[in-house]
């Protein structure tokens, strides 16, 4: 609507500017280089935890992930602060690197550990070398779970705000949030916008059409293994484990090392806990409303997608996981733009903020729930139907009961990501609300590393704890279903027990 009420002049205006393309080249470069930064560090990394024999595999799994808890503009500001040489488009592409590589390497570890060894076994005993193999038989069967994280971190890095501010790289994100700042500028604002969620519904289209369609099933008789550990020589068991230090100390030991040097600078300077804690106070206070919003607008699509598969319910999922593609900052111009033509009396409110969080990271709660509540046989709802309880009532108490590990953790999703979000809390907080990322981001943009590194520390601290609580709570369910559950098989029981008393 913004763009439309311009007229096509202005619009042909913004998009034949000398400087839009300059912004397109450069979040593209921006993209193909975090790519390939991703293939560099997580292709080796996930072939070395998962077919070799290295030491310590446990201990580098976790080290490979944790940089998903770090926020990489947090990442960004410890590079900075230990080395203020740092700027441009390549330092950008290098830490975007680092905190996105794990979007690869986790899935393809995984993708590499479940491959069936007959079918590579069965490739080399038909003639072909090593090489040919890992080409024609193990590429194509790791692909799809490749060609997702490759996805997610082509996204991540199209949407990140904090990161290319840090580095003052004129990406999309940035360019758009200084000509929303200017207010004499916002219809630009507005058709970058749009050429920014163009551009991210293309990564979408061409991530679909790389992995095809092909369904990868194994369909020979027996049982599948995993494919057989190879053992490594000496002298290559210490390049393994030197490039498994050397990962994880540039992705988190530079970053911790900096973030402590940082905070014992800022022991020197002023520190206002009232501050901190009021920041702290923000964060938690609009993510958890945020989760509760996202969790309500998630169980009845999470519901609908685990029980039917019509083409209006994949509409309406499909539909919903669109946020995953709109950066924070599109989403917070548009609900400028929505409560200031509708309801101005919600601009800059802290529902709106929570709202802005339920819409980007939505998916996340469908996913989580559809999952689990897929998993609870529709049987035992119907025999509570059976026995007289109504459907909202047996519900909650069979499947949701049932489910409520998976739908928690996807709530917990929520708030964690929340937490971290930058260029959308910048837009809609309001006036005199801080949190964490704001208070963080601030400090940054005038240099003042040590006053910053409390803030950063703190975050990192503050997103442990909803990480933690999901893992606790997901240990109770092992399995992916629900066998083995054992709240489910008591449930089964009476259940059971039910349905024969009621039959008599």
């Amino acid at each position: 609507m913004r763009t439309l009420d311009a007229g096509w002049a202005s619009i042909v205006a913004s998009l034949w500017r000398e400087r839009t393309l300059d912004t397109t080249i450069t979040s593209l470069v921006l993209v193909v280089g975090v790519i390939i930064g991703c293939l560099i560090l997580a292709v080796p990394t996930a072939w070395l935890l998962a077919r070799t024999s290295i030491p310590g595999r446990s201990f580098f799994l976790v080290t490979a992930a944790l940089p998903l808890a770090v926020p990489s503009y947090v990442m960004a500001y410890a590079w900075i602060a230990e080395f203020p040489g740092m700027s441009g488009i390549w330092a950008a592409i290098f830490v975007m690197s680092l905190a996105t590589f794990p979007y690869l390497a986790i899935p393809l570890t995984a993708a590499l550990r479940t491959i069936d060894a007959g079918q590579e076994e069965a490739a080399r005993s038909l003639g072909l070398g090593p090489w040919a193999t890992a080409r024609r038989v193990t590429l194509p069967m790791v692909w799809p779970a490749a060609a997702a994280g490759l996805l997610l971190a082509a996204l991540y890095t199209l949407s990140e705000f904090g990161t290319v501010a840090i580095f003052r790289v004129d990406a999309f994100t940035r360019v758009i949030y200084t000509a929303y700042r200017a207010s004499f500028d916002r219809t630009s604002a507005a058709v970058l916008s749009l050429l920014l969620v163009l551009l991210a519904l293309i990564l979408v289209i061409i991530e679909a059409r790389v992995r095809g369609r092909a369904q990868r099933w194994r369909v020979g008789s027996g049982v599948s293994r995993p494919a057989p550990r190879q053992q490594l020589s000496p002298g290559a068991t210490v390049a393994g484990l030197a490039w498994l230090i050397g990962v994880g100390l540039v992705a988190l030991g530079v970053p911790a090392w900096s973030l402590t040097q940082r905070l014992m600078e800022s022991r020197q300077t002023d520190f206002d806990i009232s501050e901190m804690l009021g920041a702290i106070a923000g964060s938690i206070s609009a993510s958890a409303i945020g989760a509760a919003i996202a969790l309500a607008l998630a169980l009845p699509i999470a519901i609908l997608a685990a029980r039917y598969t019509s083409r209006l319910v994949k509409g309406i999922e499909g539909g919903a996981f669109l946020g995953h593609a709109l950066p924070g900052v599109v989403v917070g111009l548009s609900l400028v733009f929505l409560t200031l033509a509708v309801l101005p009396a919600a601009y800059q409110t802290l529902i709106t903020l929570a709202f802005a969080y339920a819409v980007l990271f939505l998916p996340k709660a469908i996913g989580a729930s559809r999952s689990s509540i897929a998993a609870v046989p529709p049987a035992l709802e119907s025999t509570a139907r059976s026995l007289g309880r109504g459907p909202l009532r047996a519900w909650f108490t069979v499947t949701g009961r049932l489910a409520w590990p998976g739908i928690a953790a996807g709530a917990l999703l929520v708030l964690l990501t929340a937490m971290k979000e930058l260029p959308a809390t910048l837009m809609l907080r309001p006036t005199g609300f801080d949190t964490l990322a704001t208070e963080l981001w601030t400090r940054t943009e005038i240099e003042a590393f040590g006053a910053a590194a409390p803030y950063a520390l703190a975050m990192i601290l503050l997103a442990s704890v909803p990480a933690w609580l999901m893992g606790r709570w997901l240990s109770r369910t092992p399995d992916a279903g629900i066998a083995g559950n054992t709240h489910h098989d008591e449930a089964v029981r009476a259940q059971e027990a039910a349905y024969v008393g009621g039959a008599r």
